[in-house]
């Protein structure tokens, strides 16, 4: 089982994000000495692969689904703070782009497994 779950590709991209925020989170604090928009990415960015990660363990359809959107949620809550930094020129042109394109393919990975997973409980 670990080994496919490490395989998976939300696995990897939310754990891929969280060190990004993490480092994004570093470079505020350091760079900027920005302290309140910062705590806030860092915790919705780094949130969705913790409930990615609890997700592999729900305990039903129901759970699995609920952790996958919460995570989603973080991940539009990302999107947000993302944008409130570049709109107020803490993170650069080049930094926004890169990080908005990593939270907009979590988010599209997230949207269709949540689908995929109601789809078959339909059938």
């Amino acid at each position: 089982m670990k080994a496919k779950r490490e395989s998976s590709i939300l696995h990897i991209k939310s754990y891929n994000f969280a060190i990004r925020i993490v480092n994004l989170s570093t470079f505020l604090q350091t760079q900027k000495k920005e302290f309140v928009l910062n705590k806030q990415i860092l915790r919705s960015g780094t949130a969705i692969g913790a409930l990615v990660r609890e997700s592999e363990f729900a305990q039903s359809n129901a759970d699995f689904i609920n952790k996958l959107s919460i995570a989603l949620k973080e991940a539009n809550e990302t999107d947000f703070w993302l944008n409130l930094l570049k709109d107020t020129s803490f993170i650069e042109e080049n930094s926004y782009n890169s990080l908005a394109k990593d939270c907009s393919e979590l988010i599209a990975i997230l949207v269709a497994s949540i689908n995929t997973v109601k789809n078959n409980l339909k059938q």
